[in-house]
């Protein structure tokens, strides 16, 4: 436990280092096409960054790694990893099944891909959730480990024992703002208007970075949180999107979707009382 001169000093180390290698990353992938170009695949660093600036800040502030949280947390942890497990499956449904069901973004199996052999293309979408929960869930859950460690491992306690206030929606704002410069300039979950996607893309991501937060602090274990980064990375990217067709399908579902943000305030107002998704601080 620290003491809050303690952790306020080490929050500000960590987002410091957040910020100048964040900063170099994000800037060389917009600088070089974007996602979509030859550095792309420097997402995947970016990602660990917040892992790599936690353990700066644990060093520099002589705090040790006893509370990194890798324990998995009893009955608590359990079921919030259940549910963080299924979390993209539930929005998933309900966000892309209204853009579906009133043709906002037409239901159509894309022409490659897994599982293609599968003629009938709703047979072939039920039977990627399942590989996608599993295989695709662990695979994606080894990047989704990177941000986590940093995220939620770290950033949300200190924040809590720094006495910040609303620690929890600090910490969720302070993450959808490190996706911004990707959504405006670098082609990540953006619509047809990248100002409205990114302004969509806070309103979608705070409530999951809420229950992520109070998973966290309510289990003792960063576990959950790294499942639900890996499970609606894959669950979402991969199974739901492909699945949604139409010129504007972007505008309304997708991660900066206008369904997809009130699908998830909804689940978030349905589940935030639950037991097992804990509690938050005051003002959060």
């Amino acid at each position: 436990m620290q003491t809050r001169a303690q952790a306020r000093r080490g929050v500000t180390i960590y987002l410091g280092c957040v910020l100048i290698m964040s900063a170099a990353l994000e800037g060389w992938i917009i600088a070089h096409g974007g996602l979509g170009g030859p550095s792309g695949w420097l997402v995947l660093p970016l990602m660990y960054v917040p892992l790599v600036s936690s353990v700066i800040a644990r060093l520099v502030g002589r705090e040790g790694f006893r509370d990194v949280s890798f324990r998995w947390g009893g009955r608590p942890g359990t079921r919030a990893s259940l549910a963080a497990w299924l979390l993209p499956v539930g929005v998933g449904f309900l966000a892309y099944g209204v853009a579906w069901g009133t043709g906002l973004a037409p239901f159509a199996a894309p022409a490659s891909g897994a599982l293609a052999g599968i003629g009938n293309p709703v047979l072939r979408f039920l039977a990627l959730i399942p590989v996608a929960l599993t295989v695709g869930t662990l695979m994606s859950c080894l990047s989704a480990f990177g941000e986590e460690v940093g995220w939620r491992g770290y950033l949300v306690p200190r924040l809590v024992e720094a006495e910040v206030p609303a620690p929890f929606l600090a910490s969720s704002l302070i993450w959808c703002a490190w996706h911004i410069p990707l959504i405006l300039w670098a082609g990540y979950a953006v619509g047809p208007y990248p100002a409205l996607s990114a302004l969509a893309f806070v309103a979608s991501i705070t409530p999951v970075g809420l229950l992520m937060a109070r998973w966290r602090m309510a289990s003792g274990s960063v576990w959950p949180c790294v499942i639900a980064h890996g499970s609606w990375n894959v669950v979402i990217q991969s199974v739901f999107d492909p699945f949604a067709t139409g010129p504007r399908s972007a505008l309304w579902i997708g991660e900066s979707g206008l369904l997809t943000v009130a699908a998830l305030w909804a689940v978030f107002s349905m589940v935030r009382n639950a037991s097992w998704a804990g509690t938050a601080p005051v003002g959060s």
